[in-house]
């Protein structure tokens, strides 16, 4: 990534998929029918906004390391780096799955914090395992 506004759109996106992590989150936490157990945990609950907290943070790492991180080489990456965020921001809204929201929330933490290294070579492996588990949930065509 090259361009500090490329690496902003990344952090945007980034914040945008905590955003998405949170009304989900809140969706689950009030869906309850009368009389029955909670959709998820407390325990499940803190470890998802423990999550969306650290995405905010990484997303914050991005705006004020842009220009650290535009020196560092991303090259490549750059494209697929914003698609794949911004799939799974559009994935995070519509996941039904407690667990899936956990896992690909750890997902994005992990390639955000890849990112934020300024270590080119330590972003393609958390950026394939994005991408694959986003191809999983991808609705049927």
């Amino acid at each position: 990534m090259a361009d500090p506004h490329d690496i902003e759109a990344l952090g945007d996106s980034l914040s945008a998929s905590a955003d998405a992590l949170h009304a989900q989150l809140m969706r689950a936490l009030r869906k309850r029918a009368p009389g029955s157990a909670p959709v998820m945990t407390q325990g499940t609950a803190q470890a998802l906004f423990e999550n969306e907290v650290l995405l905010r943070q990484r997303a914050n790492s991005l705006y004020l390391d842009s220009a650290k991180l535009a020196a560092s080489g991303l090259g490549g990456a750059q494209q697929q780096l914003l698609e794949q965020t911004r799939r799974a921001q559009d994935t995070v809204a519509r996941i039904d799955k407690v667990k899936d929201l956990v896992d690909l929330s750890a997902e994005l933490l992990s390639l955000g914090a890849a990112v934020a290294s300024g270590k080119p070579e330590r972003i393609v492996t958390p950026l394939e395992k994005l991408k694959h588990h986003l191809d999983a949930l991808a609705p049927p065509d």
